[in-house]
C-alpha cells in the first residue's frame, strides 16, 4: 500500500513538473485541428469569420483562424447531386434495391382531371454558387426538396392522368425541369438543375385493377379500329379500281362504236358522192360487188342465154356432177 501511494505521488510530481509542456502540446493539437483544413478536389470552402462571410477557399490544404474564430463549410460544387421523391435507394450495386413503401405522401398527386397518380421522380442538380447556396436561402436542401415537389405537383395538376401515365411523361419531366430552374433562379439559391427523370408513374394500388381494365379496353378498341381500317384500306381501293376499270372499258367500247359508226357514215357519204357523179358506173360496180359476195355462197350455177330455147343440154347436168 505504501508502495502504491509512493508511485501515485511520483506521478503527481511528474505532472506538476511537465504540466506546461502538456498544456502546450494540447494547445498545439487544438490549433492544428481547428486551423488546418483540407478541401477535396470536388469542393469549395466557404469561410465565416465570427459568423460573417469572409472568403471562399479552393481545393487543397488551407488555413483558417483557430478556436472557432473562423468556421469552414465544405460545399461539393463539382459533384452531381440528386434528390429522390416517392422512393429511396437502399443499396446501389449490380442489383439496386429501393424502398417505396414509406413515401406515399411524396408520390401521391392529383391530376388535372381529378384522378390520383403515384409519381416517383429523381432530380439531378449541381451547386454552382456556394455563397448563394449557404446564405440566400435558409436550409437550402430542404427548401430545394420542397420546391421540387411543388413544381412536380404543378406540372401533374395541369395534365390528365393518361398524359402523365403514357405519352406525356417526357413532356411533363421537361416542363418540370424548366419550372424548377425558374424557381431556383428566382430564389437565388445557387443551384442548377441538370435533369428531371420520371422513374415510375402508376395509378394508386386501390384503383390499379380498374385502371388496367380500362387500358385493356382502350387497347382492344384501338386494335379493332386498326383492323377495320386495314379491311377498309384493302377492300375499298380494290372496289374503286374495279369500278374505274369498268368505266374505262365502257368508255373505250363507246368510243369504238362511235368511231366505227362515224367511219361507216363517212364511207357511205363518200360512195354517195361518187354515185351522184356517175350513177350508172356506180350502180354497175355495186351490182358486180354484190354478185362477188353472193355467188360464192351459191352451189351449182347455171348460166342460160336468154335467147336460147334448147334445154336439152341441161338434161345431163346431174350425170356430169356425179362424174366429177
Amino acid at each position: 500500500m505504501e508502495e502504491l501511494e509512493e508511485k501515485i505521488q511520483q506521478a503527481i510530481e511528474f505532472l506538476r513538473g511537465h504540466l506546461k509542456q502538456v498544456l502546450i502540446g494540447v494547445g498545439v493539437l487544438l490549433l492544428l485541428l481547428t486551423a488546418v483544413k483540407t478541401i477535396g478536389p470536388e469542393e469549395e470552402g466557404v469561410v465565416l469569420q465570427l459568423g460573417k462571410y469572409d472568403r471562399t477557399l479552393q481545393p487543397g490544404l488551407n488555413f483558417i483562424l483557430p478556436f472557432g474564430v473562423e468556421r469552414l463549410y465544405k460545399i461539393p460544387v463539382q459533384r452531381q447531386l440528386k434528390h429522390e421523391f416517392g422512393f429511396r435507394t437502399e443499396a446501389s450495386n449490380t442489383r439496386s434495391s429501393y424502398d417505396d413503401d414509406s413515401y406515399g405522401d411524396e408520390s401521391s398527386m392529383l391530376t388535372g382531371d381529378l384522378n390520383l397518380a403515384d409519381v416517383e421522380w429523381v432530380v439531378q442538380y449541381r451547386i454552382v454558387d456556394s455563397y448563394r447556396y449557404l446564405f440566400r436561402v435558409r436550409n437550402s436542401e430542404k427548401t430545394f426538396r420542397d420546391m421540387s415537389e411543388a413544381a412536380m405537383r404543378k406540372v401533374v395538376g395541369d395534365r390528365t392522368v393518361n398524359e402523365v401515365l403514357t405519352v406525356g411523361r417526357q413532356e411533363a419531366a421537361s416542363r418540370m425541369e424548366v419550372r424548377l430552374q425558374e424557381m431556383c433562379d428566382e430564389y437565388e439559391n445557387g443551384i442548377r438543375v441538370d435533369q428531371v427523370v420520371l422513374q415510375d408513374v402508376n395509378p394508386p394500388e386501390l384503383v390499379k385493377p380498374s385502371f388496367n381494365a380500362v387500358n385493356e379496353a382502350q387497347q382492344e378498341r384501338s386494335t379493332l379500329i386498326n383492323q377495320a381500317e386495314s379491311q377498309y384500306n384493302r377492300v375499298i381501293p380494290r372496289a374503286r379500281g374495279e369500278a374505274e376499270e369498268t368505266v374505262q372499258l365502257a368508255e373505250a367500247y363507246a368510243l369504238t362504236r362511235v368511231n366505227g359508226a362515224t367511219g361507216e357514215a363517212d364511207r357511205f357519204n363518200a360512195v354517195y358522192e361518187e354515185f351522184v357523179k356517175a350513177p350508172e358506173v356506180t350502180r354497175k360496180r355495186l351490182y358486180l360487188e354484190t354478185l362477188e359476195r353472193v355467188l360464192p355462197k351459191v352451189g351449182n350455177k347455171i348460166i342460160v342465154d336468154e335467147k336460147s330455147n334448147n334445154v336439152l343440154p341441161l338434161l345431163n347436168i346431174g350425170t356430169l356432177e356425179k362424174a366429177k
